[in-house]
């Protein structure tokens, strides 16, 4: 994207509200390597996407799907100029489980993260 770090940041959080997804966490890996192992890099955050009502349909499917939440989006600085913002394909719970009761709430979520990766442009 062509976008500075904090706008793309702003713009995604954005995306994903209009999608029903809040942001339960917020990872600020550059920030947590230049801390702890003095390690300088580009923006880098992932941010733990969850859309209540999937994530309800998703637990009550399997309990154990809690390791396979939130979906997890990235949003890093370009190196070259602009940000990339990159999700997890929501498919990969039911792939990892072997639950094809978990499609229908994976499809749903992966329209939902595409429709709010798309509005971005």
């Amino acid at each position: 994207m062509d976008l500075t770090f904090d706008e793309a940041m702003r713009r995604v959080r954005e995306a994903l509200a209009v999608q029903g997804f809040g942001v339960l966490s917020e990872i600020d890996v550059r920030a947590t390597l230049a801390s702890k192992l003095d390690v300088a890099m580009e923006p880098y955050v992932i941010l733990g996407a969850c859309n209540p009502h999937l994530a309800h349909r998703a637990l009550e499917a399997d309990r154990s799907i809690g390791m396979l939440l939130p979906c997890n989006v990235v949003v890093r600085g370009n190196p070259d100029g602009g940000s990339i913002v990159q999700a997890l394909d929501p498919e990969a719970m039911v792939e990892l489980t072997g639950l094809p009761e978990l499609r229908p709430v994976a499809d749903e979520a992966r329209r939902k993260l595409d429709a709010s990766l798309a509005s971005l442009g």
